[in-house]
């Protein structure tokens, strides 16, 4: 089951440049494995480093989240809100050519507020790892 960008933007609200999900490998109800392709003409490596470019951590985690966004909004209604991070660690750095793979999965929900794990990968190796929490803000 692979769903691209266009299905990702049937169900997120975000657009480009900040849409940092291309399409969706596989989704459950309480799991999504997701992708990014990084492509060498994405604007940041115009600064992030014109001579070494490497994908931006910060960016990874808004991809898995963004990925958990996708799976949640299947169900509810409003915005998805990127409202905390624990845990979040950079193993390995992410290159133009690279496919991102995020791997995430709902843990808990509690008063509005989802606790979700999230891996993300090149090659079946693990590069950010983090748990992330989203709320929806209601319309």
């Amino acid at each position: 089951m692979l769903r691209g960008k266009e299905y990702v933007m049937s169900v997120l609200p975000h657009r480009d440049p900040f849409l940092l999900v291309d399409g969706v490998i596989e989704e459950q109800e309480s799991k999504i494995v997701a992708f990014r392709d990084i492509r060498e003409d994405d604007p940041v490596f115009k600064g992030h480093f014109p001579d070494y470019p490497i994908y931006p951590g910060v960016l990874i985690i808004e991809g898995l989240a963004q990925a958990a966004g996708v799976l949640l909004m299947k169900e509810a209604q409003g915005t998805p809100l990127f409202i905390g991070i624990e845990k979040a660690r950079f193993k390995r750095e992410v290159k133009p050519g690279d496919r991102l793979v995020y791997e995430v999965e709902l843990v808990r929900e509690r008063m509005g507020i989802v606790t979700v794990e999230g891996k993300a990968k090149v090659e079946e190796k693990v590069v950010t790892v983090a748990t992330i929490l989203v709320g929806m803000k209601r319309s």
